[in-house]
């Protein structure tokens, strides 16, 4: 039978500590946002902790069943799948119970471990074996296969998807504007004209490349014991391979292992070097993101972009005009939110005093409220793009006011038929000054190359002058 830690049926939650509601909420996550990131939760909250910290030390006690110990015989199927049941049906009363323990052992692994052996209570089978859960590991050993377990739901099960939402809905966005007109601004002055779609093809390149990086970085494992030689494994088997068998429980696909990528080499705690690669790709994510909040909070300054009405809505306390671009302003500011947390992450995880201290532990609890507000952001994205109506008319009118913009194709027609001082001519024509269809072609036409290319540049206006954007957006 297991040690009995002391009883904390009395053990009550204060009706001042109890869990507050939305708006009593300390973070806006669980406040304010809470019902955007409802899909996040199960897998970056504490209650997600624990679930996956219950899985671990149940796959670890079954495969130990199976490892050939005269000392711990096979588990019978019956066994196997009540354990795997306790896994699948973890609830929140489970996380609830094991707290209620934690307030005695003052330990949240070893309170796992004893809310797990009192599941075995009146089953004789597991009563028997019950000092196999939890053997010969460290708390970093569940901890931290705990962590991957959680980091895997989080990033593929839902940031990975809201990102996607994003990237198909640029994606779309740049095929349908493929072939619309638009005013560059370099500097924030005029320059050779673009494609709406070319540009928002741009970002989605860029986040393709970026979204790869983030579901390409291995979640790594390690169960070694307390400073990553097997030293108690040891003790009790000296001739086994617990780095094999380790490392087959760790990378054996789920439910029987975990699905993780074996690591090698610790101390006690595992490095959090992929973790800081993989917070450092969500980052650079969302920094492509802020771009991309930012330029589309400018176009519909410009008036490229006007934003369709909702019922009901205010833009303005006091200028009932205003529909404000507030879903990119949002997005830009939870994005900043998250690569604060994220970069904090990646510079401290990596560091730790000799074997381990503990400043990584408290830092780690923090990874749902990083990844939420990037969620969060995405979501933000999706909804002000779904609003977004494009304003063809103040496109055009921007192109019609900008024929100085043509001073660079007429330039490079004049340098291929050895025009002496093209460049310089065209800046005498058009720099600091108001450029008129009129003048460029009065000047086209006192040019000394072919009267085809005359022509060709005299029926050339802003709109037409767009090289292959719409053939890049089109192929993005």
């Amino acid at each position: 039978m297991r040690p009995t830690p002391p009883s904390s049926a009395s053990a009550s939650v204060p009706a001042s500590h109890a869990a507050p509601s939305s708006v009593a909420a300390l973070s806006p996550l669980d406040g304010r946002y809470a019902t955007r990131l409802a899909s996040l939760r199960p897998f970056m909250s504490e209650q997600g902790y624990m679930h996956r910290r219950v899985q671990v030390e149940v796959v670890w006690f079954i495969a130990l069943s199976d490892a050939g110990f005269a000392e711990f015989k096979p588990l019978s199927p019956g066994a196997r799948t009540y354990l795997m049941g306790l896994v699948k049906n973890f609830s929140e009363a489970d996380a609830n119970a094991i707290k209620d323990i934690e307030k005695v052992t003052n330990h949240d692994v070893k309170a796992v471990e004893y809310w797990l052996k009192s599941k075995f209570e009146a089953r004789p089978e597991l009563e028997r074996v019950a000092e196999f859960v939890h053997f010969a590991c460290t708390s970093e050993d569940i901890n931290n296969t705990s962590h991957a377990l959680q980091l895997k739901g989080g990033r593929d099960a839902v940031l990975l998807p809201a990102l996607d939402a994003v990237i198909a809905k640029l994606r779309e966005m740049a095929h349908a504007f493929a072939a619309v007109p638009m005013l560059s601004r370099t500097h924030g002055q005029t320059a050779s004209p673009t494609t709406v779609g070319k540009e928002l093809a741009n970002v989605v390149v860029r986040l393709v490349a970026a979204r790869e990086k983030i579901a390409c970085v291995k979640l790594l494992g390690k169960m070694n014991g307390a400073v990553g030689n097997y030293n108690a494994h040891l003790s009790a088997w000296p001739e086994f391979d617990w780095e094999a068998f380790s490392r087959n429980v760790i990378e054996q696909p789920e439910p029987l292992g975990l699905g993780l990528t074996f690591q090698p080499y610790s101390i006690q705690i595992e490095p959090h070097d992929y973790m800081a690669e993989l917070f450092d790709a969500v980052a650079r994510t969302n920094t492509i993101l802020i771009d991309l909040s930012r330029d589309i909070w400018g176009y519909v300054s410009l008036g490229y972009f006007k934003q369709r009405l909702k019922a009901g809505e205010i833009g303005s306390s006091t200028m009932p005009h205003k529909v404000n671009p507030i879903d990119f302003e949002n997005a830009e500011g939870n994005l900043g939110l998250a690569n604060a947390l994220l970069r904090h992450l990646s510079e401290k995880l990596p560091i730790s005093r000799w074997q381990r201290d503990l400043t990584d532990s408290t830092v780690l609890r923090n990874m749902g409220v990083a990844l939420g507000y990037a969620v969060l952001a995405y979501h933000s994205l999706g909804v002000g793009l779904k609003k977004l109506e494009l304003n063809e008319a103040a496109l055009a009118d921007d192109l019609d006011n900008a024929w100085e913009v043509l001073a660079e194709p007429i330039q490079t027609v004049m340098r291929r038929f050895g025009v002496t001082g093209a460049y310089e001519k065209l800046k005498d024509v058009t720099r600091g000054q108001a450029v008129t269809a009129e003048a460029l072609h009065s000047l086209i036409r006192s040019l000394e190359i072919p009267q085809a290319e005359k022509d060709r540049l005299l029926a050339m206006t802003p709109g037409s002058y767009i090289g292959k954007a719409a053939e890049l957006a089109q192929r993005a």
